[in-house]
């Protein structure tokens, strides 16, 4: 074999890779289709209308501070109006505990981004397992959908309403641990690509010409110079591969933000035919459930499960020595052994990019719903306008992905830099939120510092536009530092970085919110967060991270 470059690990020494377009096109449908169903609930209901709602739910059963006697709404008998007194603090009793209300829905997300993280720890085993990752995928799918969809029977005035709070959590973390196993199925998607396969196709003629050996008669000095001709079709295969990774994960992004705008758009007209009451923020989550649940069936059917013939027989003996129950102890075991320090050096690379997104993916989720949430209870705008800022987010992060993409071909910049420049622009949001602590934004006498509610609007479009290009260029790039076999696995960890760990900014912005009465707050600690994860993602050797994945083999013993 020629020294220094290898055959990708799909294929062995003698399998010619082939493109099999009709079982390509089937299984990228199916997994854009899942993006297209799910994403819809994170567009409408995470982003948008699951933090007001829950904060919604607490104002509707809390009182004024600091009497504590008067309720902070005044719900109508037909429930189309609420009378809001927005002056004063609003508190409600969980328990034995006073909390604020905006703070009741950070704590919900704070609860569900933990249980999120040991959920998706425990699967990726299963989820690493062919015959079981279809089943994870559509049994989360199942358990999110209907949580979203019971929000549609449970009113505020219910004396049961804290179960709004479960709902919530479940129909959160179900979607995390499906999407694990979603993004599982990328990397092998990007290498069954025609691009990528003939990139294969010419790597394993050029290798396998070269296992023949030199000519009769040549040199042994010459032997050596055809390793640059095999260095090249490496490089080809892999410049390949990361476009058509990238490129797929766009697609699902894009695919993702149509669904939510269009749900969006047909939420709009409840939301206002009820005038933003809580029922309509109820409508608006349970529709997303039903969306997620109807676009789910054409995954169902094209996504691949169980494999036929002869490697059917295989995984039939796999599945009768498998354990469901041992294989969630294994994941542990496993994550256990993927985080000592002898593992953590031979894919550093990999380590520190997840290091960077654990900042990066706390913040920009917490800024999303801090957001939200400040836009309704510090500038007071109802949930209609709340619909247009959610709206024009989508739409600029589908127009910014277009424009990031072709920027960077133009300047010839690589993924990494794109992703530093993305990162500082999404740091001078927060950075600008902290000028309306001056006195003199916040007294109106200059204007700016998101004190306006048009202020707002500027805000969603340039978030979208710098959001949507990074959510992209992030999964890609981390696809090429995952090791072969292990995707379900090792996407669960990133999950916990770019879902589940973000339980620290909400808990942090509750904590701040309760301490000072004023959400705006929080923004210098996200400004803060985002420019501390600069200098470890500019660290990241992306070839380096590259070739360590690919050589990359888990060894169990200590």
């Amino acid at each position: 074999m020629t020294r220094g470059v290898a055959l990708p690990p799909d294929d062995d020494d003698d399998a010619v890779p082939t493109y099999h377009a009709r079982a390509y096109m089937r299984q990228l449908r199916g997994w854009l289709s899942y993006a297209f169903a799910s994403e819809a609930f994170v567009v409408v209901s995470v982003t948008l209308f699951l933090p007001i709602c829950l904060e919604q739910f607490a104002r509707d059963n809390g009182y004024f501070e600091p009497e504590r006697t008067q309720r902070c709404t005044a719900i109508s008998e037909s429930n189309t109006g609420i009378v809001v007194m927005d002056e004063a603090r609003c508190v409600v009793k969980l328990g034995w505990m006073w909390i604020d209300s905006a703070s009741f829905s950070l704590y919900v997300n704070s609860t569900s981004v933990a249980l999120q993280a040991l959920t998706v720890i425990s699967m990726g085993g299963i989820a690493d397992h062919p015959p079981h990752r279809k089943k994870l995928l559509l049994g989360f799918a199942a358990l999110g959908s209907i949580s979203a969809m019971l929000f549609l029977v449970l009113p505020s005035s219910s004396p049961m309403w804290p179960l709004i709070a479960l709902l919530g959590m479940c129909a959160y973390v179900s979607f995390g641990a499906s999407i694990v196993a979603l993004n599982a199925y990328l990397p092998a998607l990007a290498r069954a690509s025609q691009e990528v396969v003939a990139q294969r196709l010419a790597l394993f003629r050029l290798v396998h010409s070269q296992d023949a050996g030199p000519p009769p008669h040549a040199d042994a000095d010459d032997a050596p110079l055809l390793a640059p001709d095999a260095a090249a079709a490496q490089a080809a295969h892999d410049a390949a591969l990361s476009g058509v990774t990238a490129r797929l994960s766009a697609q699902g992004v894009a695919y993702g933000y149509a669904a939510g705008i269009t749900m969006l758009l047909l939420a709009l007209l409840p939301v206002r035919a009820l005038g933003g009451s809580t029922a309509a923020l109820r409508l608006a989550v349970g529709l997303s459930g039903v969306w997620w649940a109807l676009f789910s069936l054409p995954a169902a059917a094209w996504l691949p499960g169980a494999a036929k013939g002869a490697r059917a027989e295989e995984e039939e003996e796999e599945v009768r020595e498998w354990r469901a129950g041992r294989e969630v102890v294994r994941a542990w075991v496993r994550l256990g052994g993927m985080l000592r320090w002898r593992e953590v050096a031979r894919l550093r690379n990999t380590f520190t990019y997840l290091g960077a997104w654990f900042l990066l993916s706390d913040c920009f989720s917490t800024i999303t719903n801090t957001a939200i949430l400040f836009a309704k209870t510090s500038l007071h705008m109802p949930a209609s306008a709340l619909i247009v800022v959610a709206v024009l987010s989508p739409i600029a992060g589908i127009a910014g992905s277009l424009f990031w993409a072709g920027l960077q071909r133009r300047l010839g910049w690589t993924t990494l830099r794109t992703l530093v420049v993305l990162v500082v622009l999404a740091s001078l949001l927060p950075l600008y939120g902290c000028l309306g602590l001056l006195p003199a934004f916040r007294s109106g006498r200059l204007p700016g510092g998101l004190t306006t509610p048009v202020e707002m609007y500027v805000f969603a479009v340039y978030w979208g536009f710098v959001y949507g290009a990074f959510a992209g260029y992030s999964r890609a790039m981390y696809a090429e530092f995952i090791p072969p076999g292990e995707e379900a696995r090792w996407f669960g960890l990133f999950s916990i970085t770019d879902k589940s760990s973000s339980f620290i900014g909400p808990l942090i912005v509750g904590i701040i919110s309760d301490a000072t009465g004023n959400i705006r707050w929080a923004f210098i600690f996200l400004t803060a967060m985002i420019w501390l994860a600069v200098p470890v993602l500019m660290s990241v050797d992306v070839e380096r991270g590259r070739e360590d994945a690919r050589t990359y083999s888990y060894h169990t013993t200590r």
